[in-house]
This record gives structure tokens, C-alpha cells and sequence, in this order.
């Protein structure tokens, strides 16, 4: 294997397992996940809030299952880069979500690495 294709390996694995985890604790603590929303983002939402945390919970395991099983890789990658982009404006950048800038890098080089021909 070469170097290339492990890095894509253990990048993809990687992500795959943040946007698994990060699902899971979103899913089992919806209040405490939407209290990091803006106000102005919180009122933009057309339901409840606690459905939509629980939704957006489910969707990041959806991301981080396909990322793991190499399924849909680029469109999971991409569907993680716009979740990541959501998150950034919706909660605004803070402690606790400038880490998220990185993964929305690592999001797009995955994406991007799927369509690289010499791959």
C-alpha cells in the first residue's frame, strides 16, 4: 500500500469516527448540543429544537457509518464539509468549535483526494 493510499485511509477512518462519536453524544444530549446555537440560528429553525439536535445527531452517525465502511466516501465527505460549514455559521466560532475548522480541511481533502485520479 502506498503512503498515499494509507493516509486516505486513516484519514477517512478518522473523520469517520469524529463524525460517529460526535453524533452519538449530539443524539443522547440534544439541550446541551442546541445551546451552542446562536440565538438568531435557533429562531431559523422551522421545529422544535430537541428533534432537530436529535436529526442532526443521526446524520453525522450516517456521515461517520459511510466514511468508516468506504461507502459514498466522497459524497459523505462532502455531506460532512457542509454539515461542518453549518455548524461554523450557526454556532459561530468558539472554544469549543474551532476545532471544526480542521475537519471541515480534512473534510474537503477527502472529498477532494476521491476524485484524484492518481489515487
Amino acid at each position: 500500500m502506498t503512503m498515499k493510499k494509507f493516509s486516505f485511509h486513516v484519514l477517512r477512518i478518522g473523520l469517520g469516527i469524529t463524525f460517529t462519536w460526535i453524533g452519538i453524544l449530539i443524539v443522547h444530549n440534544p439541550v446541551g448540543w442546541g445551546s451552542y446555537l446562536q440565538p438568531w440560528a435557533a429562531r431559523l429553525v422551522p421545529f422544535p429544537l430537541i428533534p432537530a439536535m436529535v436529526a442532526t445527531g443521526f446524520v453525522d452517525m450516517i456521515i461517520g457509518a459511510l466514511l468508516v465502511l468506504n461507502q459514498w466516501t466522497w459524497l459523505a465527505s462532502l455531506m460532512g464539509a457542509l454539515q461542518l460549514v453549518i455548524v461554523l455559521v450557526c454556532a459561530g466560532i468558539t472554544d469549543v468549535t474551532v476545532r471544526d475548522i480542521g475537519l471541515l480541511a480534512a473534510s474537503f481533502a477527502l472529498a477532494a483526494s476521491c476524485f484524484d485520479k492518481n489515487n
